[in-house]
């Protein structure tokens, strides 16, 4: 069945040309956020008629301080009702904070038996529950978060998931979408634990700087777990030959990489609440996702 895609938004072309932009390095210490985003993003549109809502019956769900070696991590947990262990998956958020399509991505996890949880990775560098304005999140927030500090927070977060969340730490996923694509492509040549990742239109490229010294192209020798990559045919800030370089280099050093390129689909084509959202093909990405984590042990 054809289905006409919404008129995109200037936002939604402002994000796709920036997910993957870095700039000068910045530090602040502190946490800037010490809660998280009620509803929905402030910086895109909201369409309520496509957006999809889990509720909470059967789980425990909800906001979380995760302990990290400079204080609390706000982050948003869903989880079965029940003496676990539940398989682990780290849900890395889009540009715009843990928002309700962040929270309500993790319940959808719960509700399949897994504990997900995400953190809030930005919460030192902008109240993102305020902010409005795309370039200015990425200028002042996404590009001053040092990859170190977001690897070491995810590390803080699957240790914090099983001691204190019923997880099994011998079955570790992650997933993520847009900008948090990227970090997948990182963690899983960071963590050995990892047992497979999934990134959802992960930019690939991008500039280099002291505090965000690597791309995830340049990590995919590296890689630690086999990973889906999952990209829009028609993304105007990832090419496809970038995508598919990707997926050369990665069977080149032996790596286990499936990439899947949706044709004629924009970045962003996972998340609901935007005019970017496919129905179709978000739905297969979330089926291939799912049988990602059950091929390779973590469901």
């Amino acid at each position: 069945m054809h289905m006409t895609a919404p008129a995109q938004t200037a936002a939604e072309s402002t994000l796709e040309q920036l997910d993957g932009l870095v700039r000068e390095p910045f530090s602040r210490r502190g946490f800037v956020m010490t809660g998280l985003i009620s509803g929905f993003t402030l910086a895109t549109s909201v369409i309520h008629g496509q957006t999809i809502s889990t509720d909470s019956k059967g789980l425990v769900a909800g906001e979380v301080k995760i302990p990290t070696a400079d204080g609390e991590l706000p982050g948003y947990r869903a989880m079965p009702e029940g003496a676990g262990p539940f398989p682990i998956v780290l849900v890395i958020e889009e540009i715009f904070g843990v928002h309700e399509y962040i929270k309500d991505i993790c319940r959808r996890f719960a509700k399949l038996g897994y504990c997900a949880v995400a953190p809030e990775l930005y919460a030192r560098l902008g109240d993102l529950s305020k902010m409005t304005d795309v370039q200015a999140i990425v200028r002042d927030v996404i590009s001053k978060a040092p990859d170190a500090t977001v690897l070491s927070d995810l590390d803080a977060t699957a240790k914090w998931a099983a001691a204190a969340s019923k997880g099994d730490a011998a079955r570790l996923g992650v997933t993520g979408f847009c900008r948090g694509g990227r970090a997948v492509w990182l963690y899983a040549a960071h963590n050995p634990q990892v047992k497979a990742a999934v990134a959802w239109y992960g930019p690939l490229g991008g500039s280099r700087t002291d505090i965000q010294p690597k791309t995830a192209a340049d990590v995919v020798g590296d890689l630690k777990a086999p990973v889906l990559g999952l990209y829009g045919g028609a993304d105007t800030g990832i090419p496809v030959a970038d995508v598919e370089k990707q997926r050369d280099a990665a069977k080149a050093a032996g790596k286990t990489v499936e990439i899947v390129i949706f044709p004629d689909t924009p970045h962003g084509f996972h998340a609901d609440y935007r005019p970017s959202y496919r129905k179709a093909q978000a739905e297969d990405g979330w089926a291939r996702a799912l049988a990602w984590f059950k091929r390779y042990g973590v469901a």
